[in-house]
C-alpha cells in the first residue's frame, strides 16, 4: 500500500520537471540564429535569465531525482511506458534543449537535398539557407554521419520543407528511435535474464533521453534503436543462418546512422552462437552477423551515390575540444602544465591518439573475455569504453552504453549516478558549461581518471593474490 503513492510521486515529480523544461525552452531553447559570445553569465543576466536557468535546474533535478527514486524497482513495464511518455510529452510542443546539432542535421540534409554531397565540405561552403542558425563550430565541417542519416535528413528537407517543418521531420526519427528501442528492449532484456520493466526504467527514465534524444532530436536514438533492435533479432535467432544476418543488417543500419555502432558487432557474433564457444561455432553463426552488417553498410553507401567521403568526415568530428573527454583532459593538464615552466605544448592531438590505441587494445581483451562470459556485457563495456577514450564526448553518448548495459545485470547505480551527472553538463540553449570550465574540469578528470586506474589495479592485483594465497590477498590493503 505504501508503494503506489511513492511511485505516484515519482511520475508526476519527473512530469513537472519536464513541464518546466519545456518552460525554460520556450523562453531560452536551443531557437534559430546562434548567438555568439553566450556564456551562462550572460544567460542569467539576459531577459528572462533568472527564468530560464531556474527551470533549467529545478527541472533537471526532478527528473534525475524521479530517475534516482525508482532505481531499485518500478511496478511493471507498462507503468513504465506510461510514466515516461507523459515525461516526453511537453518536450514535444517546446523547441529543442540542450544542443544546436539538429540545425547541423537539417543544413546537411539541404545540401543533399539541393543536389551536393555533405561529405564533400561543410554547410557554409554549400550555402546553406539556415547557416546562421548552425554552430560555427560545425559549419566548415563536413557531415561525420553514416549514409542512413544523411539520406534521412535529406528527406525530413524534401517533407518538411521550411526549417521548422525539418525540425519536425528530424524529432519524429527520434521519437521513432526511442520507440524502437523501448519496444525492443523488453524482450531482449528477458533473453538476458533481466527483468524488462528495470531494463526499460534504467534507460527510458533517464534524464538524457528525454532532453537530448527526444528533445534535441539528436540522431543517436535511431542509432541506439537499430543497435537494440539488431542485438534482438541476433539473440533470438541463434544457430538459424537467416535471422542472425538480418540481425546484422540492422546493426549495419545503425552503423549507417554512427560508425561507432561498429563496436558491437563483434561482440553479437559471440551473441549469435548457439553453443559454446568454439572457431568452427563462430564460423557458422557469427559470421551471417558480419555478412549482414557488411551487406548493409555497402548497399546503402552504395544506393546514397555519396561515396565514402562518411568515413573522411569522422576525423572532423573531434573539431571540439572539451574536457569530458578523458584523453582530451590528459592533454589540456599537459598544455597547462607546459605552460608553468613556459612551455607551449600541444599534447591533445598526442593524447588522443594514445587514447584511440589503447580503446582497440581494450576492444580485443573484451572480445577475449567475452568468449567464454557474457558477449552482451561485453558489447556494453565495448560502448562504454567508447565512450569514455573517443577524442570528444557529449552528454547524449552515454545512451550507447547504457541501452545494451541496462538488460545486464550490471549493477544499477553504475548505470544511474554517470547518468545524473551528465544529465547537468549543458543548458536549454546548448551553452555546453565544459567550455568555461576547462582548466578545473580537466584537472579533476585527470584526477578522477588516475584515481579509478589505481583502484583497479589495487582490486586487480588482489583478485590474482586471492586464489593462491589466501592469507595475503586478507593482508592486502582494502583501499579504502
Amino acid at each position: 500500500m505504501v508503494a503506489v503513492p511513492r511511485f505516484r510521486l515519482v511520475r508526476y515529480a519527473g512530469l513537472a520537471g519536464a513541464i518546466l523544461l519545456a518552460v525554460g525552452a520556450r523562453f531560452g531553447g536551443v531557437l534559430p540564429q546562434w548567438r555568439a559570445g553566450v556564456t551562462p553569465a550572460g544567460i542569467w543576466q539576459g531577459e528572462h535569465g533568472p527564468l530560464i536557468l531556474g527551470c533549467w535546474l529545478v527541472g533537471t533535478a526532478l527528473l534525475a531525482g524521479a530517475w534516482w527514486a525508482a532505481r531499485d524497482g518500478v511496478p511493471s513495464t507498462r507503468w513504465v511506458y506510461v510514466t515516461t511518455g507523459l515525461w516526453l510529452l511537453p518536450l514535444l510542443a517546446a523547441p529543442p534543449l540542450g544542443s544546436r546539432d539538429v540545425y547541423s542535421y537539417a543544413c546537411q540534409g539541404a545540401v543533399l537535398h539541393d543536389g551536393g554531397n555533405p561529405y564533400a565540405g561543410g554547410v557554409r561552403e554549400f550555402g546553406c539557407p539556415w547557416l546562421d542558425s548552425v554552430s560555427p563550430t560545425w559549419q566548415d565541417s563536413p557531415a561525420p554521419y553514416g549514409p542512413v542519416f544523411v539520406l534521412l535528413a535529406g528527406l525530413a528537407v524534401a517533407i518538411g520543407g521550411t526549417l521548422v517543418g525539418t525540425l519536425a521531420v528530424l524529432r519524429l526519427y527520434a521519437v521513432l528511435g526511442v520507440a524502437l528501442t523501448a519496444a525492443c528492449l523488453p524482450a531482449f532484456a528477458r533473453r538476458c535474464g533481466v527483468a524488462p520493466q528495470r531494463a526499460l526504467w534504467l534507460l527510458l527514465g533517464c534524464p538524457i533521453v528525454a532532453v537530448h534524444l527526444v528533445s534535441g532530436a539528436h540522431n543517436d536514438a535511431l542509432m541506439v534503436g537499430l543497435l537494440t533492435a539488431g542485438l534482438l533479432v541476433t539473440v533470438v535467432g541463434r544457430g538459424r543462418p537467416l535471422p542472425l544476418f538480418a540481425g546484422g543488417v540492422l546493426l549495419g543500419l545503425a552503423v549507417g546512422v554512427k560508425v561507432t555502432a561498429g563496436v558491437v558487432i563483434p561482440f553479437a557474433m559471440l551473441a549469435a552462437l548457439a553453443g559454446a564457444y568454439r572457431v568452427r561455432a563462430l564460423l557458422r553463426d557469427g559470421v551471417p552477423v558480419a555478412a549482414g552488417a557488411a551487406f548493409a553498410v555497402l548497399a546503402v553507401t552504395g544506393v546514397s551515390g555519396l561515396g565514402w567521403g562518411w568515413v573522411d568526415g569522422l576525423l572532423r568530428s573531434g573539431d571540439s575540444v572539451q574536457w569530458t573527454s578523458p584523453p582530451t583532459a590528459f592533454g589540456l593538464t599537459v598544455d597547462y602544465a607546459g605552460r608553468l615552466f613556459g612551455a607551449d605544448l600541444d599534447a591533445v592531438p598526442v593524447t588522443r591518439l594514445v587514447g584511440l590505441g589503447l580503446l582497440a587494445v581494450l576492444l580485443v581483451v573484451l572480445w577475449w573475455r567475452a568468449r567464454h562470459a557474457d558477449p552482451v556485457l561485453g558489447a556494453g563495456l565495448a560502448l562504454a569504453a567508447t565512450v569514455a577514450l573517443a577524442p570528444v564526448f557529449h552528454p547524449w553518448y552515454a545512451t550507447w552504453p547504457l541501452a545494451v548495459a541496462a538488460a545486464t545485470a550490471i549493477a544499477g547505480r553504475w548505470l544511474v549516478v554517470p547518468g545524473l551527472l551528465i544529465s547537468f553538463l549543458t543548458l536549454p540553449d546548448g551553452t555546453n558549461l565544459a567550455r568555461f570550465s576547462k582548466l578545473p574540469g580537466a584537472l579533476a578528470m585527470t584526477a578522477f581518471v588516475l584515481v579509478v586506474a589505481v583502484l583497479g589495479v589495487r582490486a586487480a592485483r588482489r583478485r590474482r593474490v586471492a586464489p593462491d594465497r589466501p592469507e595475503l590477498a586478507e593482508a592486502a590493503p582494502s583501499g579504502r
